[in-house]
C-alpha cells in the first residue's frame, strides 16, 4: 500500500485563486480539508501543535492500525506537490489556553484572532485532545493515567519525537485499562507488546455493548487479556503515592428509565480487588477548540463547535469539521466531515 493521498481530486496544482486559507489542526480532517482545497487552486497555511502532521492518526492510534510510512507519505505529498506550509510545534490559542496532552511539544503560540484577520478563511480542526479521568478515591495516584496520554508517549517515542525514557515502563508490569472502546482496546494491546505481565480490561457493560465490538475484545483475550465485563472501579488504592491496587464492584443493568436506556448500576457487596501498578482510563475524550467563550463561537454543552449545514461557525468565514464538531469518532468518519466542509469554504470562497 502506498501513502494516503490526501489530494485525490488532482494530480498537480491547478491555476492559483488567490486565496489563502489557514486550517487549524494536521489530524484527518484537516489533511482532508487541505487536499480538497489545493485542488481547487487556494493556498493553505496548516497550523499544528504537534511536532509533525497527522494528529491522533499519527500520534495516537497504534502503527499496527494505521502504518506510520503512509500518513508520512501523505503530508510530504501536499508539501512537495501542492506547496503547502506545515506550521508545526505551534498551538494556536485565545488568551491561556489549558493544558493538553500534546502540549509539550509547542514551541509557538499564534492568537487565533490574528489568522481570522490574516487569511481569507479559517478551518477549526483541532480534534478532541482532552480526557477525563472518574473522580473516584486514588485517582491522583502516580501511576494513574488517561489512555490518550499513555498511546501518545509511545507514539512519540516510535516516531522519534520523545525518548523511550519518558514512556511508562510496561515489563513485568500488572496494568488495568477502563473501558472498551478502540482506545482501551489499543492501550491494552500496547501493553501486552510492551511486555506487560498482567493486563486487565475492565467493562461496566458486557462484551455484545463493548463500543470497539466482540471481535476485537477477543483478539485481546487470545493474547492473554483479561476481560473483566461487568466491572466498574471504585477506588484506587496507593502505596506511597503510588497505585497497589484497584477496587472494582460487579455491575447490572438497571430498569430501563423514560428514555429506554439502562445504565450500569453497582451490584451491593461484590467489591472485589485486584493487585495492579497502573491504571489506565479510556472513557473519553472531549473537543479541544482553539478559544475560549468570549472570542464568539457557539460550542454545545460537551464542548463541541456548533456548526451550519455549510460547516460555518457562528462567525463569518471561521469553519470547522471533524472531531471537534462530532466528538470522538473514527478516522473515516473524520475525513468525510473534511470534505463535506472543504467543499461548503471553497463556494464561499468563491462566493457562490
Amino acid at each position: 500500500m502506498g501513502g494516503m493521498r490526501f489530494a485525490f481530486l488532482c494530480r498537480e496544482r491547478p491555476e492559483p485563486t488567490g486565496k489563502k486559507i489557514a486550517v487549524i489542526g494536521a489530524g484527518p480532517a484537516g489533511l482532508a480539508v487541505t487536499g480538497y482545497l489545493v485542488c481547487q487552486g487556494h493556498e493553505v497555511h496548516v497550523y499544528d501543535k504537534l511536532p509533525e502532521p497527522g494528529g491522533l492518526m499519527l500520534f495516537g492510534i497504534p502503527e499496527f492500525r494505521i502504518p506510520i510510512y503512509r500518513v508520512r507519505e501523505g503530508y510530504e505529498e501536499l508539501e512537495r506537490v501542492y506547496n503547502v506550509k506545515f506550521f508545526t510545534r505551534t498551538k494556536v490559542c485565545f488568551g491561556n489556553s489549558e493544558g493538553e496532552s500534546g502540549d509539550e511539544f509547542v514551541e509557538n503560540r499564534v492568537d487565533f484572532n490574528e489568522l481570522v484577520e490574516k487569511y481569507d478563511a479559517v478551518l477549526i480542526a483541532t480534534g478532541t485532545w482532552k480526557c477525563w479521568i472518574p473522580d473516584i478515591e486514588g485517582a491522583e495516584l502516580e501511576g494513574v493515567f488517561p489512555a490518550l496520554e499513555y498511546l501518545f508517549r509511545i507514539k512519540s517515542a516510535k516516531l522519534g519525537h520523545m525518548s523511550w525514557s519518558e514512556v511508562t515502563p510496561m515489563e513485568g508490569k500488572k496494568v488495568l485499562v477502563v473501558g472498551a472502546g478502540h482506545t482501551a482496546v489499543d492501550a491494552a494491546m500496547e501493553s501486552v507488546l510492551l511486555g506487560a505481565d498482567k493486563v486487565y480490561l475492565s467493562y461496566r457493560r458486557t462484551i455484545r455493548e463493548a463500543p470497539a465490538g466482540a471481535y476485537e475484545i477477543n483478539l485481546l483475550r487470545q493474547r492473554g487479556v483479561k476481560w473483566l465485563e461487568r466491572t466498574m472501579p471504585v477506588r484506587i488504592i496507593g502505596e506511597n503515592g503510588k497505585v497497589r491496587a484497584i477496587e472494582l464492584v460487579k455491575t447490572k443493568l438497571s430498569e430501563p428509565d423514560e428514555s429506554g436506556r439502562r445504565m450500569s448500576v453497582p451490584i451491593e457487596g461484590s467489591n472485589f480487588q485486584i493487585d495492579v501498578d497502573y491504571v489506565i482510563f479510556a472513557v473519553g475524550q472531549n473537543p479541544t477548540p482553539p478559544f475560549a467563550e468570549e472570542i464568539g463561537i457557539a460550542v454545545d454543552r460537551k464542548g463541541r463547535v456548533v456548526v451550519d449545514s455549510n460547516h460555518m461557525t457562528s462567525r463569518e468565514g471561521v469553519f470547522a469539521a471533524g472531531d471537534v464538531v462530532l466528538g470522538p469518532s473514527k478516522v473515516g468518519k473524520a475525513v468525510k466531515d473534511g470534505l463535506y466542509a472543504a467543499k461548503s469554504m471553497h463556494l464561499w470562497l468563491m462566493g457562490r
